[in-house]
């Protein structure tokens, strides 16, 4: 698994999944590797049916659904960001009022296997309904039926690049639009020196990949360093690590063959495995809701 790009062609026509195919077997000597298939739901709280319960803004939850995983992405528009409280917290009390928070604006979670999300929405009677979408846009209702999809191919270009173009499909059948991905195998994770997080390298490649149309829309869809820390961030985690911290820790100049490494950071969050795809499920979630299609 390598460092991952996305962009959104927005008015692709139908028959833009064929022209991209073309265009990466005969122009980039691609090679077919498979079905691209992934299936998205969205969900909206019922909070405000509760007698006598008022809220300002209901939740919503996203649920995609990639291989193996689903990646849930809840969102509460009322809640604070860890940004937000760490703005706030006056120096030196950051660690505590990190912990004040019952739970922050976003949480976005790992769950396996899929159907998992539906079996325990029903099992807690949990007040979350399935919002299904049509072509004539999102309509609420008790449903568990697939929303959207995404079908396509994935290709390998040369030993470095494998990329995944697939339409993005509303339940009715109507295409809107599509999403390409390229992901450079060679490095788990590039260092980018513009602010929202794009890489020059996968930008030109997927730029590449598109038929020279006229009138096309294509967007990048990126995402900051520190956004993706927001994402990433876990409580638990954190508190734990404080927990663990304590004086009795061995000096290292007292540890054999372990003196001189004190200065490498260790990297937690590279683009491998399930973090890659959490990555890429993030994304492509944020250009759907982006659009309202979700």
């Amino acid at each position: 698994m390598g460092f991952t790009g996305l962009a959104r062609w927005v008015n692709a026509p139908t028959t833009s999944l064929q022209q991209v195919q073309e265009n990466i077997t005969l122009n980039h000597n691609g090679l077919y590797k498979g079905k691209w298939h992934l299936s998205v739901r969205s969900y909206r709280s019922t909070l405000g049916k509760v007698p006598g319960f008022h809220v300002p803004s209901e939740r919503t939850m996203c649920a995609l659904t990639m291989n193996e995983n689903v990646f849930v992405l809840l969102e509460d528009p009322m809640a604070p960001t860890r940004g937000d409280v760490l703005a706030a917290a006056p120096p030196g009390q950051e660690a505590a009022y990190i912990q004040g928070p019952a739970h922050y604006r976003t949480a976005f979670l790992t769950i396996r296997p899929p159907g998992a999300l539906e079996q325990l929405l029903t099992q807690l009677k949990a007040r979350w309904a399935a919002v299904r979408q049509s072509s004539s846009g999102p309509q609420r209702g008790q449903t568990t039926g697939q929303q959207l999809f995404i079908e396509g191919h994935i290709f390998a270009i040369g030993t470095d690049w494998l990329v995944r173009v697939g339409n993005v499909v509303l339940a009715g059948g109507a295409v809107k639009g599509m999403l390409l991905e390229a992901e450079y195998l060679p490095l788990p994770l590039l260092h980018s020196p513009i602010t929202d997080g794009t890489s020059e390298l996968l930008s030109n490649l997927l730029t590449s990949l598109l038929p020279n149309v006229s009138g096309a829309t294509t967007v990048a869809v990126t995402i900051s360093e520190s956004q993706w820390e927001e994402v990433l961030w876990d409580r638990e985690e954190e508190a734990m690590g404080r927990t663990n911290v304590t004086d009795s820790e061995p000096n290292p100049e007292d540890v054999v063959y372990a003196y001189g490494d004190e200065d490498i950071l260790e990297q937690k969050q590279d683009w491998v495995g399930v973090n890659r795809d959490r990555r890429s499920a993030y994304l492509i979630m944020g250009a759907l809701r982006s659009e309202g299609i979700m």
